[in-house]
């Protein structure tokens, strides 16, 4: 075992993660497409405003405008004379830790009936896994499909989702999205609306876009690092775990995420309080990065933890990776992991 002098032995009395190959049907997958944890109870009413930025608070009142159009009914707490209602997609464009995920669930929250709330990659990962008219025939006719952090990065998937979308449209579904931005990158790439507008150009004209400015959050820093656990004290740290976890090596894990669907990601982990990850070291093949990026979003929508020694799981992404075209993933996952290994859930 590399980078590491936790044993073999050791490792045996832990649970696992290579253990867990979960089995989904198309219903299964399409029933996990639901707002994150931390966004359950999300609400337009909960959305806290920066006042420094009033764009923000223009678009609480442009979602619940949008979500008037469910009902056809106006004159609700939010109501002003604007066109943001009558088209049917709404696209929230922004920086990052702004608050676009909660808007796009509270939205979420308002719309009646089947409805759907995933990542772009979630729902490309569904295509992949039924194929594409099978997941058309699941996801037609919703009330709601949201996509949440819409990739402008990859031509392949982005004109997929584009062409998916088109079919949702004209099955009578509302369409709203975001699209990932790095974190703390001011003046990169920070607002994507042109982008978003050109790769769905055939849907361009029935998307309103809602410009919303404003500070990260989090206010966090992504020259900081991910918390790595001394060998020695890697049992003690995981005894704490308040709930199930579970201890692989990094190569392990690896090895295991590729012989499972991203679509059934969300079920490896399902239950866990934490991950143990041991001797984790720099990546050299992107295929295995970009599926730990993948694997890292399902650990922060569900706040599991990640306890990890060796290499610092910030540094596992060559310059060359960083400096390519899947930039905005990597840096959106480290800032995750440095989340997530520090203990503090967002």
């Amino acid at each position: 075992m590399r980078y590491s002098r936790v044993t073999p032995e050791q490792l045996q009395q832990y649970a696992h993660l290579v253990d867990r190959s979960p089995a989904l049907s198309a219903g299964e997958m399409t029933q996990q497409l639901v707002p994150p944890r931390q966004f359950e109870t999300a609400t337009l009413e909960s959305y806290q405003p920066d006042p420094d930025y009033p764009s923000q608070a223009e678009a609480v009142t442009a979602i619940a405008l949008f979500a008037e159009g469910f009902t056809g009914k106006r004159g609700g707490l939010f109501s002003r004379k604007s066109k943001s209602g009558a088209l049917p997609g709404v696209y929230l464009d922004g920086g990052f830790g702004v608050g676009k995920t909660h808007l796009l669930a509270a939205l979420w929250h308002l719309a009646p009936g089947r409805k759907y709330f995933g990542t772009f990659i979630e729902y490309t990962a569904l295509v992949g896994a039924l194929g594409y008219q099978a997941a058309v025939a699941q996801l037609s006719g919703a009330s709601l499909v949201c996509i949440d952090e819409f990739e402008l990065d990859d031509p392949g998937d982005t004109r997929l989702m584009s062409r998916l979308l088109s079919e949702l449209v004209a099955s009578g579904s509302r369409t709203a999205a975001t699209s990932n931005t790095p974190p703390n990158a001011l003046g990169e790439g920070r607002f994507a609306a042109q982008d978003f507008l050109r790769e769905i150009d055939a849907l361009a004209a029935r998307f309103t876009t809602i410009r919303i400015d404003g500070l990260d959050y989090r206010r966090r820093d992504i020259e900081g690092h991910t918390v790595v656990v001394a060998d020695e004290k890697f049992d003690e740290t995981i005894a704490g775990v308040d709930g199930l976890a579970t201890v692989d090596s990094f190569d392990a894990v690896l090895k295991h995420l590729a012989s499972v669907h991203p679509s059934r990601y969300v079920k490896v982990i399902d239950g866990l309080s934490a991950v143990g990850i041991i001797g984790v070291h720099p990546l050299d093949n992107q295929t295995d990065a970009l599926r730990l990026v993948a694997f890292v979003d399902r650990l922060y929508d569900a706040q599991v933890r990640i306890i990890a020694t060796g290499t610092p799981l910030d540094q596992v992404f060559a310059e060359d990776m960083l400096a390519g075209g899947y930039r905005k993933k990597y840096l959106r996952s480290v800032s995750r992991m440095i989340a997530l290994t520090s203990g503090r859930p967002d």
